[in-house]
């Protein structure tokens, strides 16, 4: 099962916070094919959103095929995003996990370490815009 984290001065709407939050989860293969997400009410109760914000997350993951909703028993996980190099076991993730346990030895917290990955990642992997479509 997830759980929502909602980070009210981040700038980004709290609908796609969900959904990107749902994608992760798909990604890294927290979220299955016939997993069920939380309902609204839930979702709701642990983050004291709007009701409204939930069910628009929602409809955007339908819109994308990623889950599907089931009248009376929830909406559920339509495909995964699982890739194997994401997997808990993959060599990838150890050699990541070891960075990071690392620069928690070096000295680095969160903040250093999010603002050095995030400059690297601009570096190797530059964003796109709708425009480089």
């Amino acid at each position: 099962m997830i759980a929502f984290r909602i980070e009210r001065s981040s700038g980004v709407a709290t609908y796609l916070q969900l959904v990107h939050q749902v994608k992760q989860a798909l990604l890294l293969g927290v979220l299955e094919p016939g997993d069920r997400l939380p309902t609204a009410k839930d979702v709701v109760a642990a983050t004291a959103i709007n009701p409204n914000t939930v069910l628009k997350a929602y409809r955007e993951l339908e819109r994308e095929g990623l889950v599907e909703p089931r009248p009376g028993l929830g909406t559920f996980v339509r495909r995964s995003l699982a890739r194997e190099q994401l997997a808990p076991d993959s060599p990838l993730r150890a050699e990541l996990t070891t960075w990071f346990t690392r620069a928690r030895a070096a000295g680095l917290d969160r903040d250093d370490v999010v603002a050095l990955s995030t400059a690297l990642l601009d570096q190797h992997f530059p964003p796109t815009t709708e425009n480089d479509a």
